[in-house]
């Protein structure tokens, strides 16, 4: 099977989902709307929700559609509010490769551009075995670089991206996030 899954308990004790993207592309900075995000491909899709973490992902570029198309039947699945740290990343990551406008209701961080590396350390959240210490550049380069090792350090990295997110919803709560122009192509 081209898209695999796996899941392990998670305790959450919040209503709806943590939502965690890792993709490869690069951002199109001739935009300031959901359109800067366009070029990204989902390749780990992972989730929070119901005391349940899951991942879904792909470990080659050719298998990037079929996981973009079965996230959207997994979304249906997760009961609301969808919650992300950035989630102008994930509402124009996902709106784009799903083809449709995907909305989150709660945000994360307190600022646009906070950056989540300092509210671990602020809030003394675990890193969570994180093989790169927040850097999702490290990670694209992980999975790219393929290979099994590869694939397991950005899966490592999304469990932890979702967990300390988890964590800072359970220490700060969430805020209502800042609108995001879709513009679909």
């Amino acid at each position: 099977m081209s898209i695999k899954s796996i899941q392990e308990p998670a305790p959450t004790n919040f209503p709806g989902t943590v939502i965690d993207l890792e993709t490869i592309g690069s951002f199109d900075r001739q935009y300031s709307d959901s359109r800067i995000y366009a070029n990204h491909k989902i390749v780990i899709f992972g989730a929070i929700s119901n005391g349940v973490l899951a991942q879904h992902y792909v470990s080659s570029s050719e298998h990037i559609p079929l996981l973009a198309s079965g996230i959207e039947k997994i979304l249906e699945s997760f009961p609301r509010p969808f919650h992300s740290f950035n989630t102008h990343f994930e509402i124009g990551v996902l709106s784009h490769s799903l083809g449709k406008r995907i909305l989150f209701e709660r945000e994360l961080n307190r600022t646009k551009y906070e950056k989540k590396q300092h509210v671990v350390i602020g809030l003394e959240i675990p890193e969570y075995e994180d093989p790169f210490f927040g850097d999702g550049l490290k990670c694209m380069e992980s999975w790219k670089s393929g290979g099994a090792d590869g694939i397991r350090k950005a899966l490592a990295h999304n469990r932890a991206c979702l967990l300390k997110e988890r964590d800072i919803l359970l220490k700060r709560g969430a805020r209502e996030p800042e609108p995001l122009s879709v513009h679909l192509q």
